[in-house]
C-alpha cells in the first residue's frame, strides 16, 4: 500500500485546506461555512465592486488552487476530492459568494469533468442574473495534433494575468480578453519518472520504467505521450526545451516557469534549473519562475517546464506583487556568479624531495589501504553506510600519485606530514578525512615543535580525539591507532609489537556490543556483536604491512 500521513482518507482534503489556510503568511484566507461537502477558500478582504476571479478543481495540486487566493490572483478557489473535479453546486455557491455587479471569471483546467461542472455552473449562475465568463486553459504541448490540449502548470500564469487586471479595476471583458490573450502565449511540457502514489492505493498501480523517463505526463498520473531512454538532467531538458521552442512563435521574449510535480527532491530541482538556465531557450528568456511545486501531482517524480510569450501588459500583469502563499516571484534569468578569490585557504609550501625510507613506507600505507577498499567497504555495511574502504582509498591513491610523480617533500617529515594533512581533508571528505587529516597535521606541527616521529604522532592521535570526541574503547580506529603507538613508544623501531598491539586493539572492536562514535553508535548490540570496525581493520592491516616491510 501507498504510505501518506493523513488521518481519515475521508478527511484528507479537508485537512489540507485547514493547514493551507493556516500557515497563509498574509492571514488573508477563510473557509466557507456552507455544505460539509462544498470547499471553497475565499479572500477575507472581498471586495465585489471588483470583478471576481474563481478557479479550482480536484485536490492533490497544491499549493494550487487554495495558495493562489489573495489580493492580485483567485479571489476564491473551489476544491474537489482529490483528482476530481468539484460539484456544479459547489461552482455555484463559489459564484453567488463572491461575485458582485462587476461580474466573475472562471479559469479551468481543461478536463472533461472541469469543463462541465464550471460550465453548467456558469449557465446557472447566468440564469440568476451574474455576469460570468470562462476562460478554459490548454497549455500543454504534449499531443501537437491534440485539439483539446490540457490544462497543466501554465494555468496559474493566467490566474496571474485576470488577477491583476481584476485587481486594478478593469471590467469583465477586459479581464476575460486579457486572460485568453495570455492563454495563447503559454506552452508547458511534463516529465516523469513515475506516477504519483494516490492514498490507500495498492503499490503496483504506480507506473515507472527503469532507467527511463515519460515524456508528457499529465498531472493525473495519466500516460505521457512517449517514454525516452534516458534519465539524464541535461538530455531530458534539451529534448522538452526543443519541443517547447518548436511550439513558440519564433519571435517575442519568454518568462520560463519550473514546476516541481511534487516529488522531486530540492537538489534535483536545482541540477535542472541549472540546465534550463543553459538550454537553447535561455538566449530568449528574461524571467524565471521557480523552481517550486505550484501545480503539482501529489508526489509524482517528475516536473515541467511552461514558457510564456512576453508582451507589455502580460509581463507588467506577472511581475506585479501578490499577497498569496503560492506564487513565487520572477527572478531576472541569469548566469551562475562567480567572485575572484585570492585566499588559498594556508596552503602547505613545499619543495619536492626524496628519502629511500620515507618513500618506502608511503608507498606501503598508500598501496596497502588501496588493496583493502572492497574488504572495508564490506565491513562497514554491516556497522555504518559501506563506504569506509573507498574513503581511505581515495586518500591512499591521492598521495601514491604524488608519490610517483615526486610531488612530495619525503626529506622533510614536518612538511609531509602537513601536506597530507591538507590533501586527505580535500580527496576523502566527511569526517573521516577531517581526522586523518588534524591527525597528520597535528603531528607534523609537532615534529616541527622538536618531538619524535613516534611522540607526534600521539600528538596527532590527542588532537584526532579530542576534536573527533571518540576515545579508546569507542569502536573506532582509534582502539588499533593508540595501542600501537604506545607499543612504538616502549619499543623503538618494533613495528611487529606495534602490529600486535593494533590486531588485538581491532580485535576488541568486534567483541564490542556499544559504539559510542560514527555512524555504528546508532546501531543496536545485536548488529555491532562479531563485526569487526573497519578503521580499526585498516590500521591493523596497515602495521602488519609495514611489519612484513621491515621483516623482510
Amino acid at each position: 500500500m501507498s504510505q501518506f500521513f493523513y488521518n481519515q482518507r475521508e478527511n484528507l482534503v479537508n485537512n489540507a485546506i485547514e493547514g493551507a489556510i493556516i500557515a497563509s503568511p498574509w492571514n488573508n484566507l477563510a473557509r466557507l461555512e456552507t455544505d460539509p461537502a462544498i470547499r471553497i477558500v475565499v479572500r477575507q478582504d472581498l471586495d465585489k465592486s471588483r470583478v471576481a476571479v474563481i478557479s479550482g478543481g480536484g485536490a492533490g495540486h497544491e499549493p494550487a488552487h487554495v495558495g493562489f487566493v489573495g489580493k492580485g490572483m483567485l479571489t476564491a478557489a473551489v476544491c474537489g476530492d482529490l483528482f476530481a473535479s468539484p460539484s456544479v453546486d459547489a461552482v455555484l455557491t463559489a459564484i453567488q459568494a463572491v461575485t458582485g455587479e462587476a461580474g466573475c471569471l472562471l479559469i479551468v483546467k481543461n478536463y472533461t469533468g472541469d469543463r462541465l461542472n464550471f460550465g453548467l455552473a456558469a449557465e446557472k449562475a447566468r440564469r440568476l442574473g451574474f455576469k460570468v465568463e470562462m476562460v478554459i486553459v490548454g497549455d500543454d504541448i504534449s499531443l501537437p495534433d491534440n485539439k483539446h490540449p490540457r490544462g497543466i502548470a501554465g494555468t496559474i500564469l493566467i490566474h496571474k494575468v485576470a488577477g491583476y487586471f481584476a485587481e486594478n479595476g478593469s471590467n469583465l471583458d477586459t479581464v476575460a480578453r486579457e486572460a485568453r490573450l495570455a492563454m495563447a502565449r503559454v506552452f508547458s511540457l511534463g516529465v516523469a519518472l513515475s506516477s504519483c502514489h494516490l492514498p490507500a492505493d495498492p503499490e503496483d498501480g504506480v507506473r515507472h520504467h527503469p532507467g527511463k523517463a515519460e515524456l508528457g505526463m499529465g498531472i493525473h498520473g495519466e500516460p505521457g505521450a512517449n517514454v525516452v531512454d534516458t534519465q539524464n538532467s541535461q538530455e531530458i531538458v534539451r529534448l522538452m526545451v526543443e519541443k517547447i521552442a518548436a511550439a513558440l512563435p519564433t519571435t517575442g521574449r519568454l518568462m520560463l516557469m519550473l514546476n516541481n510535480l511534487g516529488g522531486v527532491s530540492v537538489t534535483e530541482m536545482a541540477i535542472i534549473t541549472r540546465e534550463l538556465a543553459t538550454s537553447a531557450l535561455a538566449s530568449r528568456t528574461d524571467w524565471l519562475i521557480g523552481p517550486a511545486p505550484l501545480v503539482s501531482a501529489l508526489d509524482m517524480k517528475g516536473f515541467s517546464i511552461t514558457a510564456m510569450v512576453m508582451e507589455e501588459s502580460v509581463e507588467k500583469a506577472l511581475l506585479a506583487e501578490v499577497r498569496t502563499s503560492g506564487w513565487l516571484p520572477p527572478v531576472s534569468l541569469r548566469s551562475p556568479q562567480t567572485v575572484p578569490c585570492q585566499i588559498q585557504s594556508a596552503r602547505v609550501d613545499f619543495t619536492p624531495s626524496d628519502n629511500m625510507q620515507t618513500r618506502q613506507i608511503v608507498e606501503t600505507v598508500t598501496t596497502t589501504l588501496s588493496d583493502l577498499e572492497s574488504c572495508l567497504n564490506a565491513l562497514d555495511a554491516k556497522v555504518g553506510d559501506g563506504d569506509t574502504g573507498s574513503t581511505f582509498a581515495a586518500g591512499a591513491r591521492e598521495i601514491a600519485r604524488l608519490l610517483n610523480e615526486h610531488q612530495l617533500p619525503l626529506a622533510q617529515l614536518e612538511t609531509l606530514c602537513g601536506l597530507i594533512g591538507e590533501r586527505l581533508t580535500v580527496v576523502m571528505g566527511g569526517s573521516s578525512g577531517v581526522l586523518m587529516s588534524i591527525f597528520f597535521t597535528a603531528a607534523g606541527q609537532a615534529i616541527h615543535d622538536g618531538k619524535s616521529v613516534v611522540s607526534a604522532l600521539q600528538a596527532g592521535l590527542a588532537q584526532m580525539k579530542f576534536y573527533g570526541g571518540a576515545d579508546i574503547g569507542d569502536r573506532t580506529l582509534i582502539d588499533a591507532l593508540q595501542p600501537a603507538l604506545e607499543a612504538l613508544a616502549q619499543n623503538p623501531g618494533n613495528l611487529d609489537a606495534a602490529y600486535r598491539a593494533a590486531q588485538e586493539g581491532a580485535d576488541a572492536t568486534s567483541r564490542a556490543t556499544k559504539a559510542n562514535a560514527g555512524r555504528a553508535s546508532y546501531l543496536n548490540s545485536d548488529s555491532l556483536a562479531g563485526n569487526m570496525d573497519p578503521g580499526a581493520h585498516a590500521v591493523a592491516m596497515v602495521f602488519k604491512a609495514l611489519a612484513q616491510h621491515q621483516g623482510a
